[in-house]
């Protein structure tokens, strides 16, 4: 707990994603990454010098039969308030549009849903739970399909929306989620979607994984080059 709140502090410092008396929304989608962030974030709450205060957000994507109790007794232990917020995204992407490659349109619409709720709430600062890895995909996701140097910011500020989305993990690698999640026992949604682990972010990878075998800390030089060419939003 303490080494993963030394990350996630040291990238909130460094990319001043905190200020005094903060509204934050967390986006809950369930899995790993999204509870780790809640946990940490709820933690760091007690002892950051910026005072702030969380709403969890979940959405329900239309499946059968997925349970969030579990999620709600965890943001209970944690005095963070939870909302679920119902949406038809799963039959907008398979039953009606039938998309063979719905990734690109699902994420599209739950950001829509995550803004739109957290907005209703009175939240304008939005926590994502992209980490360390996510950020060197991302990277080699827009060289490799669509032949641009580019990843998503640390800090995104969407000026339609008046909305600052901002990702506090990005110091914390993937391995380190998955020990911690396991550890605390996290109260783990399985992912109901039938393209989970079948897309070009998990080929990615899968390919970083083979090349780290070879070429020791390739993930950390990646996102080391972002950091220091800069890419857009990663200047410190």
């Amino acid at each position: 707990m303490q080494q993963l709140l030394s990350y996630l502090r040291r990238c909130a410092d460094d990319y001043r994603m905190i200020s005094p008396n903060d509204r934050i929304a967390v986006g809950v989608s369930g899995g790993k990454d999204s509870l780790t962030l809640l946990v940490l974030l709820a933690n760091l709450r007690r002892f950051y010098p910026n005072p702030f205060s969380l709403q969890a957000i979940t959405l329900d994507m239309g499946y059968d039969n997925t349970d969030f109790s579990g999620v709600q007794a965890l943001c209970d232990r944690l005095d963070v308030p939870f909302a679920v917020r119902k949406t038809d995204i799963k039959q907008i992407v398979f039953d009606i549009r039938r998309e063979p490659n719905p990734c690109s349109l699902c994420a599209n619409l739950r950001r829509g849903a995550l803004h739109d709720e957290a907005i209703r709430l009175g939240y304008h600062k939005i926590a994502l739970g992209h980490h360390f890895d996510d950020a060197a995909e991302t990277f080699l996701l827009s060289l490799f399909f669509e032949g641009r140097i580019h990843c998503f910011s640390p800090v995104t500020y969407l000026d339609r929306r008046d909305v600052t989305l901002i990702r506090p993990m990005l110091y914390i690698e993937e391995k380190e989620i998955a020990r911690f999640s396991s550890r605390e026992q996290l109260p783990i949604v399985k992912n109901p979607c039938p393209a989970d682990k079948n897309s070009s972010r998990q080929d990615v990878k899968q390919m970083l994984a083979r090349l780290e075998q070879e070429y020791p800390h390739l993930r950390r030089k990646i996102v080391g080059a972002m950091q220091r060419y800069p890419i857009k939003g990663w200047d410190k």
